[in-house]
């Protein structure tokens, strides 16, 4: 048995006995059906709201097994680092907050794998009311995608050009999410949406996978503007693949400012489709 599991046994253990605990769910990797050594354990615990106060999330988290550090992430989420080391994120809310499961673009996993408790079947009917996968993009969100990837892309050449290259790598990054997106909707390959980088190499072609490594690098000049290059002539095949307009001008700029195009053009092998997926949605799956 993994570690990890022997944690979701006492996570699971920890909410039927406790008695301000409303409901209970699990996501990501394990409640998806595809933890594991490496996996994070991910919880959310909704309170009653009159004894959601008296909730410790250091002490909670210490009934489930010692606890090396606790941090409150940029999101608000609770994340316990458990010997290994192992994380384990839980999000210590109210009950009077379960309504916003229903404004989730997906929950990953089937609701039946996600309960762990529900008093009164409330965050079932929930869960039920948010679909499995992400909706389908429609035109104007691919365009979206397509402009937010040139968008950092231009910038990470643009502070480059000034010798800011640590600057020039961080937007970089964000570029690659972007074409790590695009790679998948072109692809067809989209069931792990919500981290595009997730499984990359299992799910995407091996040219999109060389693709999307070839635009990383050190943050230095002997590799940065290389990869800036690569980013582009990958982003630009899928941008014209997808069918999305563009300015025909800006295209020749980008064209000319990331010239010559690097190797020839990935040919993915034929595959067969899965659930497409919205443009941007916020991150569900670890």
């Amino acid at each position: 048995m993994l570690e990890q599991e022997r944690l979701i046994a006492r996570v699971r253990a920890a909410c039927r006995d406790d008695e301000r605990l409303t409901a209970a769910l699990m996501y990501g990797s394990f409640a998806a059906g595809e933890g594991d050594a490496h996996s994070d354990i991910e919880f959310w615990l909704f309170f009653d709201p009159e004894r959601h106060g008296t909730v410790d999330p250091a002490a909670w988290c210490e009934r489930i097994a010692p606890v090396r550090l606790l941090v409150l992430n940029e999101f608000g989420t609770h994340v316990a680092f458990f010997p290994g080391p192992v994380r384990g994120e839980f999000h210590f809310t109210s009950f009077a907050d379960l309504g916003a499961v229903r404004s989730w673009p997906a929950r990953g996993a089937a609701v039946e794998r996600m309960v762990v408790k529900d008093r009164g079947g409330a965050l079932a009917a929930a869960l039920r009311a948010v679909p499995e996968r992400p909706a389908a993009p429609d035109s104007g969100e691919v365009a979206a995608l397509c402009g937010r990837f040139a968008n950092w892309l231009v910038l990470a050449e643009r502070v480059a050009a000034r010798g800011e290259w640590l600057r020039a790598w961080d937007a970089l990054a964000h570029a690659q999410r972007h074409l790590a997106w695009l790679a998948r909707l072109a692809e067809g390959r989209t069931q792990h949406w919500l981290t595009p980088s997730r499984a990359a190499e299992r799910d995407l072609s091996a040219p999109a996978a060389e693709a999307l490594r070839s635009a990383t690098c050190a943050a230095g000049p002997g590799e940065l503007p290389g990869a800036l290059r690569a980013a582009w002539w990958a982003g630009r095949r899928y941008w014209t693949r997808l069918g999305t307009p563009a300015p025909a001008d800006f295209l020749a700029e980008l064209d000319a400012l990331f010239a010559p195009a690097p190797g020839p053009a990935p040919t993915p092998p034929a595959r067969p489709a899965a659930p497409p997926a919205p443009a941007s949605t916020p991150r569900m799956d670890a």
